[in-house]
């Protein structure tokens, strides 16, 4: 027969117990973003202007004169005119404007937290009317 009996010897025990407990809060907050602007604005202003001119004028007067006791009479008018004229005009105007924009950002924030606990639990035996018997203890550590 064992020492730890059940019977009339008077002992008595209870039970092992053992476990581990855990707890965790854990919580994440992750912001991010960009943002990109861009603006552009042109004109332009350009004008020709040409003319051109040509004027030609002629004028004449011719008399001529013939007698046969060899007399002879000749008159000459002319008026030669000419005119050439180019004329050029050029206006050119620019407006320009650009702008631009960049921006980015991030956050962050964390909360963390754990909680670890392992027990054990031992059991006691008592025993009674058994020559030469204590009592025993059965136990176990805790971590």
């Amino acid at each position: 027969m064992s020492d730890f009996e059940t019977g009339d010897t008077g002992a008595d025990y209870g039970h092992y117990e053992a476990g581990q407990e855990s707890g965790e809060l854990e919580q994440l907050h992750q912001a991010q973003g960009s943002e990109a602007d861009a603006q552009s604005q042109f004109g332009v202003y350009e004008q020709d202007h040409h003319t051109a001119e040509s004027t030609d004028f002629s004028q004449g007067h011719h008399v001529e004169y013939d007698a046969p006791a060899a007399v002879h009479y000749e008159s000459d008018d002319y008026t030669n005119y000419s005119h050439d004229a180019t004329s050029d005009d050029h206006v050119f105007a620019a407006e320009g404007s650009e702008s631009s924009h960049q921006a980015q950002f991030s956050e962050l924030s964390a909360l963390q937290e754990k909680f670890e606990a392992a027990f054990a639990q031992g059991t006691e035996v008592h025993q009674q009317g058994v020559a030469g018997a204590g009592s025993a203890e059965l136990g176990a550590s805790e971590s």
